[in-house]
């Protein structure tokens, strides 16, 4: 009997252990977006809808929004046009299915895209599916990411989370760097004439001063691979995937600001 009652305290304690939420290596109360980091004129270019420039996709995206597909409904049938109806529909996503599959906003667009209008899916990069992205998010706006949950477990739980949370921690590239050595050991010091950020995905998809156009996260999180130069994944791929649900949950209770504008 005294086994068992030693076993069973044993067992307590492991999954006590288990439920606790995973260290973070940037304090909640900490966190801050990257628009803490950019200059003022920055700021009010993203902040006034009339001058920030993603304005010309979010634009296209409310008018593909409510366009009929050749052989399929308009999303506006199913989901509404109305902003108040798509409110939360961008904070939702990152989401990892129950069968541990990752689902983000171009997938999902995709999805429905795919099979509820019976059209082609839109690559990654896309016009289309950057102006639909970013008309969604604008209407998320302010709201947390909802994909901190999954349907019954929390992010950090899933299989995803743990290999986005071993890709941020590991070396990669020539450089020899991990995405945590810039955005949670130096974030705030100067590199190359620009202020580190802690490197959190609520502005995307946005518009960057050096693309001239807009780009989603993938697209941001590519560019950094070949910054430490190290070769980027494709688009959509799982270890991308894996990245965009760790960074969802890093980035806490931090709202929405996309689409935003950085340098």
């Amino acid at each position: 009997m005294k086994r068992w009652v030693l076993v069973c305290i044993w067992l307590l304690a492991c999954l006590g252990a288990a439920a606790q939420s995973p260290q973070r290596g940037i304090a909640l109360t900490d966190l801050k977006s990257g628009t803490a980091f950019m200059s003022a004129d920055l700021r009010t270019l993203q902040s006034d809808d009339g001058l920030n420039p993603a304005s010309l996709w979010w634009l296209q995206g409310e008018r593909l929004w409510q366009q009929p597909a050749t052989d399929g409904p308009a999303c506006a049938s199913c989901h509404g046009k109305e902003p108040g109806r798509l409110a939360s529909m961008a904070a939702g996503f990152p989401r990892v299915t129950q069968s541990g599959a990752v689902l983000n906003l171009e997938a999902q667009i995709n999805q429905c895209r795919t099979q509820q209008q019976k059209a082609p899916a839109w690559a990654y990069e896309s016009e289309a599916l950057l102006a639909i992205s970013a008309w969604l998010a604008k209407s998320s706006r302010g709201e947390m990411q909802e994909g901190t949950r999954t349907a019954k477990m929390q992010l950090s739980q899933t299989a995803s989370w743990q290999r986005g949370q071993a890709q941020y921690y590991q070396r990669i590239g020539q450089m020899n760097l991990a995405c945590a050595q810039c955005h949670e050991q130096n974030w705030g010091r100067r590199l190359g004439g620009e202020t580190m950020s802690q490197g959190h995905p609520v502005a995307y998809p946005a518009y960057r001063l050096e693309w001239q156009g807009m780009g989603s996260l993938h697209r941001r999180l590519r560019a950094c691979f070949s910054g430490v130069r190290a070769e980027p994944p494709a688009f959509g791929s799982q270890a991308l995937l894996d990245l965009e649900v760790f960074l969802a949950w890093r980035a806490g209770p931090l709202p929405l600001e996309a689409p935003g504008v950085r340098r």
